[in-house]
């Protein structure tokens, strides 16, 4: 799949979240075991070092990071989830521990609870709707990772994984400014590193 450039990149990029909607649910019939084989096949050497990491809670047919999170954790870093405190800021992140019980953040995903301790990522795992090569990646439209990774990029760097299944890559997306980069996406294929 390609994009080609229309006339509104809004509605270019809300027609290609439908045909990738529908791309992530067969693949997520289609491939079962995705998620382990994708955490199996991340090359920790090749990561900067990081002391704390986020992941998020799987929805509907994301490629669910809980393995790729557990395994990260088996190495010694801090594991978080993000939390969605308000429709139009930033995510915020928090301790996550299997052990704890989750609730509902303003969007109803399942977070660590308000008194888990706030937790600053030096590598991000982000869901991914769609990819490319470049790095750019396309989410679900609500800004939420852009706006995330923006803030913290500011602060310090960043490490961003976008997590995938393989058939979820396109040849080119398109990219406005606010967009923010990939730096590697894991598949259930294979590590793939982004200039």
């Amino acid at each position: 799949m390609s994009y080609k450039p229309g006339v509104n990149l809004v509605t270019d990029k809300t027609a290609l979240r439908a045909r990738l909607r529908d791309r992530r649910r067969r693949l997520g019939a289609e491939v079962p075991g995705a998620a382990a084989r994708a955490a199996a096949l991340l090359p920790l050497e090749r990561l900067p070092p990081f002391a704390a990491f986020s992941g998020y809670f799987p929805l509907g047919t994301e490629l669910d990071p809980r393995p790729l999170m557990l395994r990260l954790a088996e190495n010694g870093a801090t594991p978080s989830l993000p939390v969605a405190v308000s429709r139009d800021e930033a995510l915020e992140f928090r301790l996550w521990d299997p052990r704890d019980g989750l609730e509902p953040d303003s969007f109803g995903i399942p977070s660590p609870p308000a008194w888990a301790d706030a937790v600053v990522p030096d590598l991000v795992i982000a869901p991914v709707l769609g990819f490319d090569r470049l790095g750019h990646r396309l989410g679900q439209g609500a800004g939420h990772y852009d706006r995330t990774l923006a803030n913290l990029r500011a602060a310090r760097p960043v490490f961003v994984i976008g997590l995938a299944y393989s058939g979820q890559e396109v040849d080119r997306l398109p990219v406005e400014p606010h967009d923010q980069r990939l730096d590697a996406i894991l598949t259930e294929t294979g590590y793939i590193e982004v200039g």
